[in-house]
């Protein structure tokens, strides 16, 4: 099932946390510095790091029994921790298994649990999982901390600002990840969810191969600029794209890693046919599908259906 398409904070919400980020890029002094020095944020956000691999079932455990006694509140995580802040003491847990750049992240959104004033005071701990970080499950309390570190990471718009000095397409976000210290997913996220451009990408799962038959691939989630909302706003999405359908036939295969871009036609929720372009990209764990908007088709698309 398709997943939505940010952390759904209000605009006032959004504001109060984007605050916080400038403050803890200033007094930092990282503010403008490529690739933000994490350790320099949570200096400011008084949160330090236990750099040994602590997080195992038994050391969540007793450290769960020993806060649970002083009768502070806990914030426990769904399924397995990946990121853990002891509030009382300042402490920052990380799982050194992700790799570097998930890893950053996790600081980052530790850190907001930290440095935002209004969230530190609310648990003694706070354990946190892959659902904590996902927008479609996290609860406020989390993704107010995943826009933070989103904020802090991009440098508020710098990210957005470097992307429009360059031409729009796929691979604008994919070079620019590496300076901003980010994984390709994340950079291509920011770059749609900021872009003026009436633009969104289709996130897929990698394609399952069904012999004799193409592949299927399903549908993760959808990624769109405030325009693109706009425009197609009430818009529904299949769940599965085969090589039959104009988004399949853009999955890269046989180990390319893109395909160039082709016209698409979209349909608005008023029937209105909308001329796109659309091109795709994968890492080898999901597939992205950006779409921009080119023009408006001013034709309504008519069904036919035919009996034998």
């Amino acid at each position: 099932m398709a997943r939505p398409d940010d952390s759904t904070l209000t605009l006032v919400q959004i504001a109060r946390v984007r605050k916080e980020a400038e403050r803890a890029l200033r007094q930092s002094n990282v503010l403008g510095t490529l690739p933000t020095a994490i350790d320099e944020i949570m200096r400011v956000a008084k949160v330090r790091e236990v750099e040994e691999d602590f997080l195992n079932p038994s050391f969540i455990a007793k450290l769960m029994h020993r806060v649970g006694q002083t009768g502070l509140a806990i914030k426990q995580a769904v399924s397995k921790v990946i990121g853990l802040f002891h509030a009382t003491e300042g402490l920052v847990f990380i799982d050194r298994s992700l790799m570097m750049v998930r890893q950053r992240f996790v600081r980052l959104h530790e850190s907001a649990h930290g440095f935002l004033p209004w969230q530190r005071p609310m648990y003694a701990l706070v354990q946190d999982s892959e659902e904590s970080l996902d927008p479609d499950t996290a609860d406020l309390f989390d993704r107010e901390a995943n826009v933070f570190a989103s904020e802090v990471l991009f440098q508020l718009d710098k990210f957005r600002d470097m992307a429009e000095e360059q031409p729009f397409d796929i691979f604008t976000p994919v070079r620019l990840a590496p300076k901003f210290n980010a994984s390709v997913y994340a950079a291509i996220r920011q770059y749609v969810s900021k872009n003026h451009r009436s633009c969104a990408v289709v996130v897929l799962n990698m394609p399952e191969l069904i012999p004799g038959d193409g592949f299927r691939v399903t549908l993760r989630r959808v990624v769109a600029s405030e325009s693109f909302k706009l425009t197609f706003a009430g818009r529904t999405w299949a769940e599965v794209y085969t090589p039959d359908d104009d988004i399949g036939r853009l999955v890269p295969l046989a180990g390319k890693k893109a395909c160039i871009k082709r016209s698409l036609a979209l349909t608005d929720a008023n029937g209105m046919l909308h001329d796109c372009v659309a091109e795709s990209f994968t890492t080898g764990k999901q597939v992205f599908v950006l779409i921009h908007v080119a023009n408006v088709l001013n034709v309504k698309r008519i069904l036919f259906s035919t009996t034998a």
